[in-house]
């Protein structure tokens, strides 16, 4: 059954006429920086039925990256926009949240005037601009929650004013009863190109070439932005480990870029202090994603308290071999052998989990075809766009 079947089966079990009209579903955004969850809304998007939804996305800046993204869907000028965006790794402040308010009427008379019915908010400077503007509105509000569970909008603001929350893992749910946005909280696995496949000795044969490095060299990979939650100097720690232990030349590939120039600083001097400028290359951000993170022998997750990483689902899709810590939503994503999970915060746990993949290839192969098969069906798209449709149908008819 296709999505657009779930979705004319629920409309169909309501004869009432309002709810079978064409439902508008407002996506707003605040900040101008594309990241995870940019990628998993479109992946939400392409997949919603267009005879039965109209989607209006509202980006703070209406030429810059965001709206790049998203060309190709309907897109509202902000009218409350502020003349700089929000910067990710900085903190946002309370006199950062206050200056919000300055837009409110404006934004309310938007989402009026354009007969949106719901809107659904996907990261946290975003929650923290529109949902009063949601509420006021009398629209319900889904705020679809991609970060820690003890976030300060997710325990203080979504029990007020979220009429539905969605969580990338259970992780990442609200905890506690009382007040607690935990009861109208559902967990909703963020979708994937599930089709996505690769080569991957062609394109361990272009990582080598790339980077100019021997063929008998180890390649362990590690993606994403350089921030203090995935642990990149632990992964320099991973790399200098390995080298006092195995045979073989070990090289560590970082892809991605730290977004605050103190954690470059910071990155850049642990890799010279440990020795390990030969070792650790900088690869810089590298599209698209898979076909890189295909090339490496493993990945290495060792981010602490990450919900839920979307590299580590590409892994599991191309077949390249996981080792990660078991924090956060790994376990969930690695579940019943689909990765290998270590202890945090230990570069030598790393590299036993490392190693325990080289000792024993058909075991690691075993682990490989598993997740392959996990993944396509917890995180396909179609299944997503399913789950959210239902949760529209739910707030639309009540």
């Amino acid at each position: 059954m296709s999505v657009a079947q779930i979705s004319s089966g629920i409309v169909g079990q309501d004869t009432d006429a309002t709810a079978k009209r064409r439902m508008t579903i407002c996506y707003p955004f605040a900040g101008d920086s594309v990241g995870g969850s940019h990628f998993s809304l479109r992946g939400l998007l392409k997949n919603l039925d267009p005879a039965r939804y109209r989607v209006v996305l509202v980006p703070q800046i209406p030429d810059g990256a965001i709206a790049a993204h998203f060309a190709g869907f309907d897109q509202l000028e902000d009218p409350a926009r502020t003349r700089g965006s929000f910067t990710p790794g900085e903190k946002f402040s309370a006199t950062k949240y206050l200056s919000t308010f300055s837009g409110l009427r404006e934004r309310v008379r938007l989402l009026r005037e354009n007969r949106v019915d719901i809107v659904h908010t996907n990261d946290g400077r975003t929650h923290a601009v529109w949902s009063l503007a949601a509420r006021i509105a009398g629209l319900p509000l889904v705020w679809h929650h991609r970060a820690d569970p003890d976030a300060l909008g997710l325990r203080l603001v979504a029990p007020l004013l979220a009429s539905k929350v969605l969580t990338v893992s259970a992780f990442s749910l609200p905890k506690g009863r009382v007040w607690s946005a935990a009861r109208k909280a559902q967990v909703v696995f963020s979708p994937f190109d599930t089709s996505i496949d690769a080569d991957r000795a062609q394109a361990r044969r272009r990582m080598l070439e790339t980077a100019g490095l021997p063929e008998d060299a180890l390649l362990l990979g590690i993606f994403g932005s350089f921030v203090p939650r995935k642990r990149p100097l632990l992964f320099v720690d991973l790399i200098a480990d390995l080298q006092d232990r195995i045979q073989r030349p070990v090289y560590g590939l970082m892809f991605g870029e730290a977004k605050v120039p103190e954690m470059d600083r910071k990155l850049r001097d642990h890799i010279s202090h440990t020795g390990m400028d030969e070792r650790v290359r900088l690869m810089g951000f590298r599209t698209p994603g898979h076909e890189w993170i295909a090339g490496c022998d493993q990945l290495i997750v060792p981010a602490i308290g990450e919900p839920l990483g979307r590299t580590l689902v590409e892994a599991m899709l191309v077949g390249t071999p996981v080792v990660a810590t078991r924090s956060g939503g790994n376990p969930e994503a690695l579940a019943d052998g689909a990765g290998v999970l270590v202890d945090p915060e230990s570069a030598s746990a790393l590299a036993d989990g490392v190693e325990s993949l080289l000792v024993d290839p058909h075991g690691a192969q075993a682990s490989v075809e598993r997740a392959r098969i996990s993944a396509r069906e917890r995180f396909s798209e179609k299944r997503h766009a399913a789950s959210v449709m239902r949760v529209y149908e739910e707030l639309f008819r009540s």
